[in-house]
């Protein structure tokens, strides 16, 4: 339709959001679905949050604020960052949206000129080179191997580095692989930036709390204090503290770059909500106990996750240092068969057979930029875990 953008023609929906509404009508219609697709807790937000929340309401803090957040989370988010992190920002160097989404955004949006490029390693969260691409800028995948656990290397990250390089865009622990850069791997990534200062980091830190022994998360600007001044540490309350629907992202950063990208937020969609802005004041300043709690029911599911993938004929399941997605390969089942013949060339076919035969909804390797591979998120109670994965099993024992 000539009517619309022609950037439109660049981009596609999110394909994590197609799956799971897919499974969602499936259900509907009377189908017995588990769906494994959507990257969210299945936790109930803690009460002192949801306290928090109806207190705003009834004191009347139900009006706009400011772009940027009230000040109350801004001076929060900077305490957390430097209480957490060992980061050092002021609340005016500190920005809060509608979700971890808006702010990465806002950035590329306020910074990306026609042709500037950004360096993704791969396996990427969907949204970051269709973001990209709507902004006017070129994704560089780098591609993180299953034999270096999903990770880039200093070298592949200084291959990709060109004169036009404007961020990197880093995510650790990782959506979709789960995987998280210790800090010797980080600091050799943070060696080559220092090397190159016309590079930028965005680093995407929202499954920090969800980390799993003996792996320790670090944030670049915390490893490397040189890079303080051109990164922007992204974070916020959606995973940590089981508050998705509630639509909290923040960010900290130059505070030139902070002004930009409140002004695009402005002229967008002005202030996130008023009451999660206050919700989330009390989930980074109030009890902290949800936390190990909900990190260690993830570690359970996950040790039993991998242990039952791992025991399906074809797939190979490496375990995480956070987050809460597996991400198996399926190399072993390319080129085979279904009972009625059709063949699993990709990991699409695979993900739609499985939809068909067994009724279990994952997300295909390819939304994220590395194949032969599928996404589980075993955010979800055990027993569905355990049964999600028998079913995969069971199907994958039926391939020829």
């Amino acid at each position: 339709m000539s009517f619309l953008a022609a950037a439109l023609g660049r981009i596609r929906p999110s394909p994590t959001i197609a799956i799971t509404a897919q499974a969602r009508e499936l259900k509907a219609a009377g189908r017995d679905i588990i769906s494994l697709s959507a990257g969210e807790p299945d936790f109930d937000t803690p009460e002192n949050i949801r306290v928090a929340a109806k207190a705003a309401i009834d004191r009347g803090e139900t009006r706009y604020t400011s772009p940027e957040g009230i000040p109350e989370l801004r001076r929060a988010i900077a305490d957390k960052f430097r209480r957490e992190n060992g980061l050092d920002y002021a609340p005016d160097q500190v920005m809060v949206s509608t979700g971890g989404k808006q702010v990465l955004y806002n950035a590329l949006v306020a910074t990306l000129n026609p042709g500037d490029e950004v360096i993704i390693p791969a396996p990427y969260w969907v949204s970051y080179p269709d973001m990209v691409l709507l902004a006017g800028g070129v994704p560089v995948v780098v591609t993180g191997t299953l034999e270096n656990g999903f990770k880039i290397t200093p070298e592949a990250l200084a291959a990709a580095i060109t004169p036009r390089s404007k961020w990197l865009i880093f995510n650790s622990p990782s959506n979709p692989s789960g995987a998280g850069y210790s800090r010797d791997e980080l600091k050799g990534l943070t060696d080559v930036l220092m090397a190159h200062p016309h590079v930028w980091v965005m680093s995407d830190d929202m499954y920090e709390h969800i980390a799993y022994p003996p792996f320790v998360f670090r944030t670049p600007a915390e490893i490397e204090p040189g890079l303080h001044e051109r990164t922007l540490t992204v974070n916020g309350v959606s995973k940590a503290y089981a508050m998705t629907g509630w639509r909290i992202g923040y960010a900290a950063g130059p505070k030139p770059l902070i002004k930009a990208m409140t002004t695009i937020q402005s002229q967008s969609t002005s202030n996130a909500c008023s009451i999660s802005q206050w919700a989330a004041v009390e989930a980074l300043t109030g009890p902290q106990d949800y936390i190990p709690w909900s990190r260690a029911a993830f570690l359970r599911r996950r040790d039993l996750v991998v242990g039952l993938l791992n025991a399906c004929p074809g797939i190979t399941c490496p375990t995480p240092e956070g987050a809460f997605y597996v991400y198996p390969s399926i190399a072993g089942l390319i080129g085979k068969r279904t009972p009625d013949g059709a063949v699993i060339a990709t990991d699409s076919d695979f993900a739609a057979a499985l939809l068909a035969a067994e009724g279990v909804a994952v997300v295909f390797g390819a939304a994220f930029g590395l194949s032969p591979n599928f996404r589980v998120s075993y955010a979800a109670a055990d027993a569905q875990l355990v049964e999600a994965c028998a079913r995969i099993a069971r199907f994958c024992a039926t391939l020829s």
